[in-house]
């Protein structure tokens, strides 16, 4: 259902919309850890660490093609927000687009290089077939990813949160399910585990595409809504491509953890992969507040409340220092039953070298939360300069402790490239949003008399008590597109 993001508590509203966000984050993980668990268990350590081999590789690509999509929503968020529903249409459309053709080339081009980057990797010997089998699989199911990504990423952006949840979990459940079929009884190997994961991500774009059929017209695309100008691109890959880079600069320093943990032996690519599986979880918790922030934000700037941004901003670091401290305690506390899951009965070195790594994250989890919202924070405003060089940041920080700290210290070493990431960053962005606070404080508040509501037709049931046909009223600021793209560029100066 469309909601708007500029009435309300700042906290609550913030809040509201990020725990689907959360739950979602939680249940991905949750179906990856049990990926690792099945392959852990049926196939291995050895097909473990193989699969775990190839992870920065993956989030090098597919990374990529998350934050361009995630950065494709923001043009409609802010559209949502001014209540310029032809502009709506434009950015969808303009996105879609832009999301097709990275997905030809990704599922082009990406299969064809696995191999040799994952030598250049120095992936060891007994992996290098496992890893290859399972990067090429998940690069031919890259468009599957990149479409329910950019679905999911619109359909946040007119405020929804909760219908992208309910895909994703019955998409977590079909690929769970795959998983043990393929890896189990089809003996398919880790080529099993990753076509479960391609097939349910398919699965979900389908019922992305049908719900947006049914039941939210607001994003009903016309013919003249795909003639989309070169400034529509323009605008879309100008917070695309920053977003998407970001996340490929970090990866290229999660690609040179990997090639250190490579030198360091089968055992201890085993303990970081098993180690990240569990981290993700707690690293989920805490992304979904900053992409909350990012909606937040754009829906706010379109709507002309900058008081709203600067109350909702300080509040959700506030909440994110809280969560991170919380669950920074639980992961250290319960770290080694939770990678025994993944291990099981011996490999002892393994385990204590992954609990290490989880004492290490869980302590500096606060600055993660923090770094998730202010970053998110700025994006929503359509910043995009210091978000990518506190990218080239994080990447010099992860590069040097892996190469410096790991060739001392060993894994210890290698294990502080996520904290000196966090920390690196925070230091420029910090001082970036409070600079960005300022500006608007000095922005007027216009927000439009709600003189005009806009209908937004949910067709159908929404939480499963009706039965009959509903139209939900949500009253929408409008504002011209013209007076909009002002504002943006208040912001932006």
């Amino acid at each position: 259902m469309a909601t708007s993001l500029t009435t309300g508590r700042p906290w609550r509203v913030i809040l509201t919309f990020s725990v689907p966000l959360l739950i979602g984050n939680i249940v991905q993980q949750m179906y990856q850890f049990v990926d690792a668990i099945v392959v852990g268990r049926h196939l291995g350590v050895e097909s473990l660490a193989a699969v775990g081999a190839t992870g920065s590789l993956l989030f090098l690509l597919l990374g990529f093609a998350w934050g361009l999509t995630s950065g494709f929503a923001i043009p409609t968020a802010q559209a949502f927000g001014a209540g310029d529903h032809p502009a709506v249409r434009r950015s969808v459309a303009a996105g879609a687009v832009l999301t097709a053709i990275t997905s030809v080339l990704l599922t082009v081009i990406a299969p064809l290089i696995a191999a040799p980057v994952l030598e250049l990797m120095k992936t060891p010997p007994e992996l290098m077939a496992e890893a290859t089998i399972f990067t090429q699989v998940s690069f031919i199911g890259a468009g599957a990813m990149m479409f329910f990504n950019f679905l999911a990423a619109i359909i946040r952006a007119i405020g929804d949160s909760r219908t992208p949840l309910v895909f994703l979990t019955l998409a977590c459940v079909l690929n769970i399910g795959l998983v043990i079929l393929m890896v189990g009884p089809l003996a398919w190997g880790v080529a099993g585990a990753a076509w479960a994961t391609v097939i349910s991500q398919a699965v979900s774009v389908l019922l992305c595409l049908e719900y947006v059929r049914r039941r939210v017209p607001v994003l009903h695309l016309r013919r003249a809504d795909w003639r989309v100008t070169r400034a529509d691109l323009a605008e879309h890959l100008r917070l695309g491509l920053p977003m998407g880079f970001q996340a490929s600069i970090i990866a290229i320093g999660t690609l040179t953890v990997q090639i250190a943990l490579n030198t360091l032996g089968t055992d201890a690519v085993a303990a970081y992969t098993t180690a990240s599986r569990v981290d993700g979880i707690a690293v989920a918790m805490l992304s979904s507040l900053g992409l909350a922030v990012s909606m937040y934000a754009a829906q706010n700037l379109g709507g002309r409340r900058p008081d709203r941004i600067r109350k909702g901003v300080v509040q959700a670091i506030w909440i994110s220092l809280a969560a991170g401290a919380v669950i920074g305690a639980v992961i250290i506390a319960f770290g080694v039953p939770m990678v025994r899951l993944f291990i099981g009965d011996g490999s002892d070195e393994v385990v204590d070298l992954a609990h290490l790594m989880l004492v290490v994250n869980g302590a500096t989890y606060w600055a993660l939360g923090v770094l998730f919202v202010v970053r998110g924070a700025l994006q929503g405003l359509g910043y995009t300069l210091i978000p990518t060089v506190t990218g080239i940041v994080e990447l010099a920080m992860r590069i040097s402790a892996a190469i410096v700290l790991g060739a001392m210290f060993g894994f210890i070493g290698v294990a502080l490239s996520n904290p000196l990431a966090w920390l690196g960053a925070i230091a420029l962005l910090l001082p970036a949003y409070v600079r960005a606070h300022r500006k608007l404080g000095r922005m007027p508040v216009e927000p439009v008399e709600m003189t005009l509501t806009t209908p937004i037709p949910v067709i159908g049931p929404t939480d499963g008590s009706m039965t009959v046909d509903a139209v939900v009223t949500s009253p929408i600021p409008v504002v011209s597109p013209s007076r909009r793209r002002r504002t943006a560029r208040k912001v932006d100066a």
